[in-house]
């Protein structure tokens, strides 16, 4: 596998848009997942991203495995603790949420996964996690405990990211949250990539090819959609 983050770099410098489908391992019937990977291969999906805030199945090897088999896109694990990390993945969203002050998931998650994480060949792609209001509360808001950032002040958002990338973070993850009802502003979307150089990933309440192309044509470099292709695996038909 080629170096994951370098080609997110390149694609940002060449302009090309990216596409990450969120696979949650809790919410995959392994009874039907040959088709579920035939929708993904005729999609325009670039990348594949596994985890979610709970996962109390033990598939995600299983998983992995399954969708590697004939499917050639990089499978980047964004997890929601330690306990769902896996070498058969290609990369990892090495996930501080810094938009929350709580220390367990600033740092404390990260260094009880450090020692795991050593012993793979893993690539570690450092990221900054931004969490911001939907209009109901996450699933990422109730399992770490944080409140998202207002999505009427960008400045704070702002600020946010720029600590993230002067702290070293390689990509900046807006997320409104699984099953959001209301996607990032489009206007936050935009003051960020004007105002940060690193990657800016946007996902969260995106229900629609239009809000895919809002979000880039707002500035995003990987849009990521989850439960609207769990609704419907035709989703990029549509």
């Amino acid at each position: 596998m080629t170096n994951i983050y370098n080609n997110i770099l390149q694609s940002k410098a060449n302009k090309e848009k990216l596409l990450a489908l969120l696979l949650d391992p809790d919410k995959i019937d392994l009874n039907k997942i040959e088709l579920l990977i035939e929708k993904i291969c005729q999609s325009p999906v670039t990348h594949i991203f596994i985890g979610g805030s709970h996962v109390n199945n033990n598939i995600l090897d299983e998983l992995i495995l399954k969708i590697k088999e004939v499917c050639v896109l990089p499978v980047i694990l964004f997890p929601g603790d330690p306990s769902q990390i896996s070498d058969q993945a290609d990369a990892i969203l090495f996930l501080s949420l810094i938009s929350g002050r709580n220390p367990d998931f600033l740092i404390e998650h990260q260094v009880k996964a450090a020692p795991i994480l050593k012993k793979t060949n893993l690539e570690i792609i450092s990221t900054g996690y931004i969490l911001i209001e939907s209009g109901t509360e996450t699933a990422v808001e109730k399992v770490s405990k944080t409140k998202p950032l207002d999505r009427n002040d960008p400045d704070l958002a702002l600020a946010t990211a720029q600590a993230g990338e002067m702290l070293g973070n390689k990509l900046i993850y807006l997320e409104a949250g699984s099953g959001a009802h209301q996607a990032v502003p489009l206007e936050m979307i935009q003051f960020l990539s004007q105002n940060i150089k690193i990657p800016l990933i946007v996902g969260g309440g995106i229900i629609d090819l239009q809000g895919i192309q809002k979000a880039y044509d707002s500035g995003a470099d990987l849009v990521v959609v989850g439960t609207a292709f769990e609704k419907d695996v035709d989703f990029f038909k549509s």
